[in-house]
């Protein structure tokens, strides 16, 4: 299991190579990828992403995209299940590896850290180890805590995909600096602390920007984790030469974000009514919130939902205070009564206004009152019957 530094005490300046956006494809199998899909994102978040598109982002941002003979096949074999995972349908495992793999590449990382969760839980957001570690990243408490991880009564972040690769992601960020951007080391201070690296280097004579890894006096235990992430990155690699594997990852798939808990609402069933979303995959990717009950501990904690999810819906009771409006006038041989589609950002207040009537008149006429909600596509009748 992953024994982290008690504190971070060093924070270090993010590391020069860039990943974000111009990486050239390091494989052939990169061009079975739709054109399409590399295109430039436009500033509104996408709802969904194409598979083909994760397996892109994560080919282009491989610190070490050579299969070398790191690549045992003893762990080759252990992993063999993981290229069938990203491309089944009926389980969580490709949006949650999509998410990690943005939050690595923001942070201008390398993508062999979103492989981090594979070896750790199996990329099982609610994973607890009998020896005490939980979550994705399996944490152990304390050092949970030490990384801002909140823990409280009812409440335990590690069991949130959200909180937990904020986490982890701003640790492996300080480690990726403290070794010179060379992603072993850093994945050995994950694994062992970045003390005994640190120890290590000193005993072989060494340095961490001309580093030998694999030569370090090091625990077989670690060493193997340097293994293991390698013969991941490659077994995804190598899947894409297949056909069948790159046609079964040709689908669109939730994009997550995080957002705040929302107030007033108590629990995911509500949440997912409310934008009309799948209850049992909030429930699921947010395992932290005990039965789906939304944990309040007196600070802020998070929730992971699909992008369709992340925006409020249009509640009547948003609308500001009403001044008067003077009625509108209608040429009194128009005879089709006027209706208003909704569209996202609409308010009872802004159609209201934009059609010249008060607010309540728009929900009178439409059987509605402050507690309901407005949703794109709903068609409101604006004048009366």
């Amino acid at each position: 299991m992953t024994r982290l530094a008690a504190a971070l005490l060093v924070f270090a300046a993010p590391a020069a190579t860039s990943f974000a956006t111009d990486a050239p494809s390091h494989t052939a199998t990169a061009a079975l990828v739709p054109a399409t899909l590399t295109a430039s994102a436009t500033t509104t978040p996408a709802v969904t992403r194409n598979g083909q598109e994760v397996y892109r982002r994560f080919l282009d941002g491989l610190s070490e995209p050579e299969c070398t003979a790191d690549a045992t096949e003893r762990w080759r074999s252990h992993f063999g299940h993981v290229p069938r995972q990203l491309a089944s349908r009926g389980n969580d495992v490709l949006p949650l590896f999509a998410y990690v793999v943005e939050e690595v590449r923001a942070q201008h990382l390398p993508t062999e850290f979103a492989l981090i969760p594979f070896v750790e839980s199996g990329y099982r957001p609610g994973a607890r180890s009998a020896s005490g570690p939980a979550g994705l990243w399996q944490f152990i408490a304390v050092t949970a805590r030490n990384h801002e991880i909140p823990i409280r009564p009812g409440y335990d972040g590690r069991l949130s995909p959200a909180d937990s690769t904020r986490a982890a992601v701003r640790y492996l960020k300080t480690l990726h600096g403290m070794f010179a951007g060379d992603w072993r080391l850093a994945v050995m201070a994950y694994n062992a602390g970045e003390y005994r690296v640190f120890g290590a280097l000193k005993r072989a004579g060494q340095e961490a920007r001309d580093a030998t890894p694999d030569t370090l006096p090091m625990p077989q235990t670690t060493q193997a984790y340097v293994r293991k992430l390698h013969a991941l990155s490659c077994l995804i690699k190598e899947a894409g030469e297949r056909e069948t594997w790159m046609a079964s990852m040709d689908r669109e798939v939730p994009a997550l974000t995080a957002i705040a808990v929302p107030d007033g609402i108590r629990d995911l069933d509500t949440l997912a009514s409310r934008h009309e979303t799948d209850a049992a995959r909030l429930k699921r990717l947010n395992p932290a919130h005990v039965d789906g009950r939304l944990a309040r501990i007196g600070q802020p904690v998070t929730l992971l939902v699909p992008q369709a999810a992340a925006a409020p819906p249009v509640f009547m009771a948003e609308a500001p205070p009403e001044v008067d409006i003077p009625p509108a006038t209608h040429d009194a041989t128009t005879a089709a009564r006027r209706m208003h589609t909704v569209v996202r950002g609409d308010s009872p207040w802004s159609i209201a206004k934009r059609y010249g009537l008060r607010t309540q008149e728009l929900l009178t006429r439409n059987a509605l009152d402050a507690r309901s909600v407005l949703r794109p596509g709903m068609e409101l009748l604006i004048d009366e019957r």
